[in-house]
């Protein structure tokens, strides 16, 4: 049974918003306008390492350097000459002509800005670079009456790219734990909820402390070098983390309790009588301003809810996959992730959004991201590649991963006379850089075995032409065939670019 609440909740469908006539004719302005798909790629899996990763640790190193800055890892060498990667990426090296790098990514906000996860995540996942007048911060994480919201990246995707008729799922899906994700940017904006995207959750519920990493290769940054005091179901364990450690995942649950019955959705016609009847309820405790966009968002839900049971067809469920496919992208959460993407794309999703978790790196930096966060990216996202290669899908899906900010060419110690949450004193990691940070490209129409953009010595400023979020965005959406000169109208009919940057030339032919 579907509940009531989940019908309405399903895709984070907010029913405060722009009222239909407004989202009808925001459709029969990108109809009018031609905004259609023409570019190479049909679709975008943005890879988002949540935290933001060390660029020395990862396509930046900085061998020569001194070792406060060069830190502890070797290089290993790529497959473009010349060019190194952090030794703990030796498969994505020796796969480093299927991609290319841009190294010069950074932030152009004012300093307060730049280097904070929540107003970077803001700029990275709208594709702007700076925040909307007023916000801090602080503040961008909150609701604020009056805020001037542009559109996330993803969300521009579902107006400029919406998906073919025939297709029963949203244009933009966010997997595997969106209720874990609170970063901002993720909304609509401008655009309405209509073009919100989807959230789901489909890993098994997390009880670690500050999780980092792909389950069960998980681990917190505060976990103690002592063995002995491992997370485990051991006396001397600094806590019991046993409970949460099953990467597997689930179908997508939609709040299975007093509602319609599933068999109910092939009775189309008696279905939307009840949807009526819900509406009707729903007038009479809500006001109408409330209720204006609910007729366009049922027709999403349902076509979602239909779509996402249909059998063979689920793109959710993995154990249709063979397990030499499944060995290929690794038995964890990250591997998982990226195979549901896929599966996903195959259905006809525009945008599918893999958030990674843990980048953070401030203490225990070096332990961390040899032991956990680079194998496992290193495994899952070569698998990935390999996989979309073999099918012929790597020509047309555009794969995109970066973090919201880089981190500091020097290494700190998070607190230099403090304990972690273990009790043991804080080791040395990198803090929070916005100043430059590297970005991931491959497929859809991307020219791979590049490496795009020089760094100083010490691997903290551009040495070369550096880009913003608005040229990634304005990227992304050239590799859709979106143009420069679409446009999208507010509720009151002024006029908006879609996006404001220039793709990054360097990366096509």
């Amino acid at each position: 049974m579907i509940s009531r609440r989940g019908l309405l909740q399903v895709g984070g469908m907010s029913l405060i918003g722009m009222g239909l006539s407004d989202l009808l004719r925001l459709e029969s302005h990108a109809r009018a306008s031609g905004i259609t798909p023409k570019g190479k790629a049909k679709s975008v899996v943005f890879i988002f390492q949540s935290g933001g990763p060390s660029q020395h640790e990862t396509f930046d190193p900085k061998p020569h350097a001194p070792d406060t800055i060069r830190g502890d890892y070797g290089v290993t060498q790529s497959r473009v000459p010349g060019e190194v990667f952090c030794e703990y990426l030796p498969r994505l090296a020796s796969r480093s002509n299927q991609f290319s790098i841009v190294r010069t990514m950074h932030h152009v906000a004012g300093r307060e800005f730049r280097n904070e996860h929540n107003s970077c995540s803001y700029l990275l996942h709208t594709g702007t670079t700076a925040l909307p007048p007023g916000d801090t911060n602080a503040s961008i994480v909150q609701p604020r009456p009056g805020r001037f919201g542009w559109p996330s990246i993803g969300s521009m995707i579902s107006y400029a790219a919406p998906t073919e008729p025939s297709v029963a799922l949203p244009a933009m899906i966010e997997i595997p734990r969106a209720n874990l994700m609170t970063y901002p940017g993720r909304e609509s904006g401008l655009l309405g909820p209509k073009y919100d995207r989807l959230g789901l959750d489909l890993a098994c519920t997390c009880h670690a402390k500050d999780a980092a990493g792909s389950c069960p290769n998980c681990f917190s940054h505060d976990d103690p070098n002592d063995l002995k005091r491992a997370p485990g179901p051991g006396p001397l364990a600094w806590w019991d983390n046993s409970s949460c450690r099953k990467p597997d995942f689930h179908l997508p649950d939609f709040g299975l309790s007093e509602g319609f019955s599933i068999s109910g959705l092939e009775n189309r016609t008696g279905l939307f009588r009840k949807i009526d009847q819900i509406q009707r309820n729903l007038d009479q405790n809500e006001s109408s301003g409330n209720m204006r966009s609910w007729d366009a968002h049922r027709h999403q839900a349902m076509r979602f809810l239909m779509g996402s049971r249909s059998g063979g067809q689920n793109p959710f469920d993995l154990t249709q996959e063979s397990d030499k496919t499944r060995d290929l992208y690794g038995r964890e959460e990250w591997g998982q992730g990226f195979l549901v993407a896929r599966r996903l794309i195959e259905s006809g999703v525009r945008m599918v959004q893999v958030n990674l978790r843990g980048w953070d790196t401030h203490q225990n930096a070096f332990r961390d991201l040899k032991r956990r966060l680079l194998p496992s990216i290193d495994h899952c996202l070569s698998g990935f590649l390999d996989d979309l290669s073999q099918r012929g899908l790597l020509d047309e899906t555009l794969v995109v991963m970066c973090g919201e900010m880089g981190r500091t060419p020097r290494i700190y110690p998070i607190s230099p006379n403090g304990n972690n949450a273990s009790g043991e004193p804080f080791t040395p990691g990198r803090h929070h850089w916005g100043d430059v940070f590297p970005c991931f490209f491959a497929g859809g129409g991307i020219e791979p075995g590049r490496i795009i953009g020089r760094t100083d010595s010490q691997g903290g400023l551009p040495m070369t032409e550096a880009y913003t979020p608005e040229d990634l965005a304005a990227t992304i959406f050239h590799c859709l065939g979106i143009g420069p000169d679409s446009e999208f109208q507010d509720t009151s009919g002024r006029p908006y670019r879609v996006y404001r940057g220039n793709p990054i030339r360097e990366l096509f032919a």
